[in-house]
């Protein structure tokens, strides 16, 4: 056989073979904004269910009343079922970003990340369970709601990564490290915050859940939590005004970031001025989620920041 001959031969088994499946970045930052957007939604409807009173309005599990009964009326049923919907489609969400994980060109860390989001998401369904079957046991609620932050936070993380391209870190070392604080402070807020709502006047079922712990000592412990918290966000501030030059991207997030602290004070001041009618307590709990989730990203963006982040150069 001649050269030529050999070479088409070998070209047209390779047209032949089948071409290997990938999932383009525009495609994958598109599923990776889904899933973190239903993984906030969810949180948002939880606390729904909770706030209503709704928590055993379907009192078996995965049907309302039974294996696949769909609810019957009734403004509980259809609340906590309703969430339900809700979580499967976050489970599917999640699904779709760990496939589209794999067949991406990505780190091997972000595609495990990627799939735990989703073994992550897909516990919640059997941790509800569990939690509907004790009642609301207040132990088994806060473990719902805290995994719901978890899953979360590996959500932002893998957006964060579908977005663009990553340059080296902006800022020295020890600003870095002092960017935890920034995390643990979060975390604290939300836990007693957390805390707070469990002990507070809304039980998760009309026909009465016990409560965990004293209401005021809870929420007097949460109101100094989230003012250490903005603490760490102003020491940061001025920290990061010293590197202006070269970190104005982590400046004007970390301005966002506290902008958005404080109406998430003002709606929780109004709150409880207003007796803690349910549905701002909603609003409260979905900003509190909408600020866990901002300090997720700018705690990320301090060690793998975007090259948008970085300062434009000449």
């Amino acid at each position: 056989m001649s050269e030529r001959g050999y070479s088409d031969l070998v070209e047209s088994a390779a047209l032949a073979r089948p071409r290997r499946f990938s999932v383009s970045e525009r495609r994958f930052r598109q599923l990776a904004i889904a899933a973190a957007t239903m993984l906030l939604v969810v949180v948002a409807t939880g606390a729904t269910v909770r706030l209503t009173a709704s928590g055993l309005g379907c009192p078996h599990w995965p049907g309302c009343d039974g294996a696949v009964r769909l609810p019957e009326k009734g403004y509980h049923s259809f609340v906590e079922f309703g969430n339900r919907v809700v979580a499967f489609v976050t489970i599917v969400a999640t699904l779709a970003l760990g496939i589209a994980a794999s067949l991406a060109q990505l780190p091997r860390w972000t595609k495990v990340l990627a799939w735990l989001t989703f073994v992550g998401t897909l516990a919640q369904a059997p941790l509800g369970a569990i939690t509907v079957y004790y009642h609301l046991n207040p132990y088994l609620v806060l473990s719902h709601f805290l995994l719901s932050l978890v899953v979360l936070t590996a959500g932002v993380v893998v957006l964060l990564e579908s977005l663009g391209e990553h340059v080296p870190p902006l800022v020295p070392t020890w600003l870095r490290v002092g960017a935890v604080a920034f995390g643990l402070a979060c975390v604290t807020m939300v836990i007693t915050g957390t805390l707070a709502t469990a002990a507070g006047p809304h039980p998760g079922s009309r026909d009465g859940v016990r409560r965990l712990g004293n209401f005021q000592v809870a929420l007097d412990t949460h109101v100094r939590a989230t003012a250490a918290f903005g603490i760490t966000l102003v020491v940061g501030l001025a920290a990061l005004w010293v590197f202006r030059a070269r970190a104005r991207g982590l400046l004007v997030a970390l301005v966002g970031l506290l902008a958005l602290l404080g109406v998430q004070m003002a709606i929780g001041e109004i709150q409880y001025h207003s007796r803690l009618p349910w549905w701002l307590v909603l609003i409260h709990v979905t900003t509190a989620a909408a600020v866990w989730a901002a300090t997720t990203a700018f705690v990320t963006s301090f060690f793998r920041p975007l090259a948008r982040l970085a300062p434009h150069r000449a």
